[in-house]
């Protein structure tokens, strides 16, 4: 499963595009987690690592109902916590900054410069830093609640 993202100003959004990013972005998040927490509850163990966005921390322009979707997550991620603690399952999220996925393939090669401008690393993030960041919470048995930024500083 994977997100969607759409560059669209607020007063242009249509009910069918905040339907489908709230469906595709956040409410699949619910389903498929209250379809694995069961399993986890009775085994008493468990860890889910959402993956939100530094949007759904900070907001972005022209992406209200994406940065909405994904503040989302970051909700669900700090309430499960607290609720599955008890049953020894850990909750947790990663948010992307900018990375070098088909999510960006759309930008110009002028946009993707302006935009490593503002990176504290002066480049896009990879997939597997992303898979590096999830590595770590697995590995990390005290850690629940948490959002974790893979910006390469970013954002603040």
């Amino acid at each position: 499963m994977h997100g969607i993202t759409q560059t669209k100003l607020f007063t242009d959004l249509t009910d069918e595009d905040i339907d489908h990013m709230i469906d595709v972005n956040l409410k699949s998040v619910f389903y498929v987690t209250q379809e694995v927490v069961k399993n986890m509850i009775q085994n008493h163990e468990g860890c889910i690592i959402n993956i939100s966005s530094v949007w759904g921390i900070t907001g972005g322009s022209c992406e209200v109902h994406y940065s909405a979707a994904k503040a989302g997550i970051i909700g669900m991620t700090k309430a499960l916590a607290k609720e599955l603690g008890p049953s020894n399952i850990r909750v947790n999220a990663v948010a992307p900054g900018a990375i070098d996925t088909d999510m960006n393939k759309d930008l110009s090669k002028e946009e993707i410069s302006e935009l490593e401008k503002e990176i504290s690393l002066k480049r896009f993030g990879t997939p597997k830093e992303i898979a590096d960041a999830i590595n770590m919470l697995l590995d990390a048995k005290y850690i629940t609640g948490e959002v974790i930024k893979v910006d390469g500083g970013w954002i603040d």
